[in-house]
Formats: C-alpha cells, structure tokens, sequence
C-alpha cells in the first residue's frame, strides 16, 4: 500500500471553523441548582399559593427545560457542526458533555478512520485488455463542513470516486510487460498505489475528505482472456529459459576448447572443433539425460 503522506497541495480551502459550543460541565451545575430552585418553589407554592410564587416556579421550570435541550455530548474522534437556521456557524470537536443554544441546530459526523474495499470492476488496459481489478483505501473526513455541506452523501460520494479513480489507473499502464521495459500494474505495485492515492485525494479534496493509504486488492486478467494469456506467460517463460541455458551452454564450450588448446591437451581441426561443439551443445541443451558412449578407436577414423 502507499504511504500516508499528506498532500496538501492538492487540497481545496478548509471551511470548518471551530470555537462553538460549550462547557457541559458548567451547564450541568447551572442545570442542578435551576433544579434545586425550582424544588424550593413548588414546595413553597404548595405551602402557601401566590401568583409571585406561582410565576417563579413556571419561569424556573421553563428555565430548566431550555438548559437541558441545549446539552450534547461528543466522543473521540467525533465532530459536531452547528447551525442556526440553517446558516454553518462553526464545528465543535471538543469531546465530552457539550451544550450550545436549544434553537441551534447540531449535525453530528465521525471523524474516526474507515476501510473501505471496492468491487471489482472489469477495465481495458492501456494495451485494450480487459482486466479485473479492485482496490481498498483508508479514508476519514478532515473538514467537517465541506463532508456534510458540499456533497450531498459523502460515503457515497467516496463510494464513485474509487470506482473512477481505479479506472483511471487501470487504464493508464498495461496489466504486464514480457519485455521488462514499462510501469506496469502488476510489475510496479507501489508506484502505481501511489497513483491510485494521488488521484483519490484530488477527487475526494471537494468533499474534505483525505486517503491515508490505499492498494490494489485483486488485479487479473478477465477470463474471457485469462486462458490465452497464461498459455503467452508459460511460452515466453519457456523462450526465456532456453535462451539462458543456451547462452550459458556456449560459454562452457567456449572454455573447453580454449582450455584444450592452451594445455596441448589435444589438437583438433575445424572438422573435429565442429563435431565436438555439436555434442557438447546437445549434451549442456538437452532435456533428457545423455548416455555416453566411448570411442576406443581413433578420433579420425
């Protein structure tokens, strides 16, 4: 997978203002005492009614309800954004009991860490091959207000923009190279998830959302093609081997017959030269095992 390394270049103006919302704490005192107050009115209400007693108990009780519908309470790696009438006023990060004015409106969002693995979707390489390929990203939303306000579903909205993302990529290199000499996707993995990252922090910039690593998990030809292509695999494989075996069997009898003809081992004329490369090649090329056979006469006869 790609490394999290933030690009903030590529990031679109953060919206999210902080500083709303208060300490719940202090509201839950200014909450208790209203409380213990009005307790002390009703029972004085009751031991000797009175309009001034009767209104004290009301506006406390009034009192007590608007304290109590202003309370909220957020938790780790939990944001709310305030509104009023619709109008952002500001994102409260701060975790624990909060409390802000009952007629403001309050949109909780997470802000913990999501994994999410695509489908796999089939695509043309850059060579026309169809392909399956699917990928799984980390992803967490960094501006609360753009995830909430600018796109109308964000986990949705990250949702399409991997599936376009994955057929940008996927159609940007060929699926391999026999030749070993182009960025392909199944030779360079991390190149290419670093890519994929690029490309999915830029689309997902306007919904305030960022990609902390990401990589393919499924990558293979279709099937419709898998068959053909394995059989291309095996054959250059096969090219492959025979070229190194063949390159190294004329190295070995290269030395021999330098090696001969420095020590005066033997001396041999083009004619004998030709027939001992010729068996020398069938032995070192050969793919089953070779039966030697003794020549008790002479090498000319």
């Amino acid at each position: 997978m790609s490394a999290a390394n933030p690009i903030d270049g590529n990031r679109l103006p953060n919206r999210e203002v902080g500083g709303v919302g208060g300490n719940g704490i202090v509201m839950l005192f200014v909450l208790l005492m209203s409380m213990v107050a009005l307790g002390a009115s009703v029972l004085a209400l009751l031991a000797a009614p009175g309009p001034l007693k009767a209104l004290a108990a009301v506006t406390l009780s009034l009192a007590v309800i608007f304290i109590l519908t202003g309370f909220y309470s957020l938790q780790p790696n939990e944001a709310a954004a305030v509104t009023l009438f619709g109008q952002y006023k500001g994102t409260d990060r701060t975790t624990g009991l909060r409390w802000t004015w009952p007629w403001m409106g309050k949109k909780k969002i997470s802000l913990r860490a999501n994994n999410l693995i695509s489908q796999q979707i089939k695509v043309n390489d850059l060579r026309g091959n169809p392909i399956e390929i699917a990928a799984q990203l980390v992803w967490r939303v960094t501006d609360s207000a753009q995830a909430l306000f600018d796109v109308d579903d964000y986990r949705g909205f990250v949702t399409a923009q991997v599936e376009v993302a994955v057929r940008t990529i996927g159609a940007r290199y060929p699926y391999d190279d026999f030749e070993h000499k182009e960025v392909t996707l199944r030779g360079d993995h991390e190149r290419v998830s670093g890519e994929l990252r690029t490309e999915l922090i830029e689309r997902l910039a306007v919904a305030g959302i960022t990609v902390d690593e990401c990589g393919f998990t499924h990558l293979a030809y279709a099937p419709e093609i898998a068959g053909a292509m394995l059989r291309r695999q095996q054959a250059a494989a096969v090219v492959a081997a025979r070229e190194t075996l063949v390159s190294g069997a004329v190295g070995m009898v290269e030395m021999a017959l330098a090696q001969l003809s420095a020590k005066d081992v033997v001396v041999l004329d083009d004619e004998r030269k030709a027939a001992m490369v010729s068996n020398l090649m069938v032995v070192l090329c050969g793919e089953r095992d070779t039966q030697p056979v003794l020549n008790t006469g002479s090498l000319y006869n």
